[in-house]
């Protein structure tokens, strides 16, 4: 067959199968049509309302987990170049004055291990890695178990 006969046949092939497509009103997985935006998010309320008013930390379900951050960041500052309002209580040199935990060691080591003085550009955005704890259900059912290992109690 022609390439050109090809390419025609399979271009009109394709235009029949997206008219197929539009004129289906497929519905999602949440049983809206496709095609409709999605609704914003219910807004959840955080563990902890401001910092220090938590109480407990919050328990990791996996041994390289970054810790959650177990109050609300709501009215931080924008962590940018100049400022990281975090380092206000959790910087080495704060972080005793203000009982908060420190900054973890692995922050102030660059990819080829040097050691810094600051924490490193690349761990310098807090809320990459961890994130405010909320109070809301799970989405799905979850059996995860996770790998964090038991820490051993104190014996009086």
């Amino acid at each position: 067959m022609n390439k050109t006969l090809k390419l025609t046949i399979a271009a009109v092939a394709t235009c029949i199968s997206a008219l197929a497509f539009a004129a289906d009103n497929t519905k999602s997985m949440r049983g809206v049509d496709v095609s409709t935006p999605d609704q914003a998010a219910e807004t959840k309320a955080y563990v902890g309302k401001r910092p220090g008013s938590s109480g407990d930390k919050v328990a990791r379900t996996f041994s390289t987990q970054p810790p959650v951050i177990p109050h609300s960041i709501e009215n931080f500052d924008e962590i940018n170049l100049e400022n990281n309002q975090c380092m206000d209580c959790h910087a080495a040199a704060n972080f005793k004055k203000k009982n908060a935990p420190k900054v973890g060691d692995s922050h102030f080591i660059t990819r080829e291990g040097k050691k810094l003085e600051e924490a490193s550009s690349a761990r310098y955005n807090c809320v990459q890695c961890h994130v405010p704890q909320v109070d809301a259900p799970p989405l799905v059912e979850n059996e995860f178990k996770g790998d964090a290992p038991k820490k051993a109690t104190k014996k009086n």
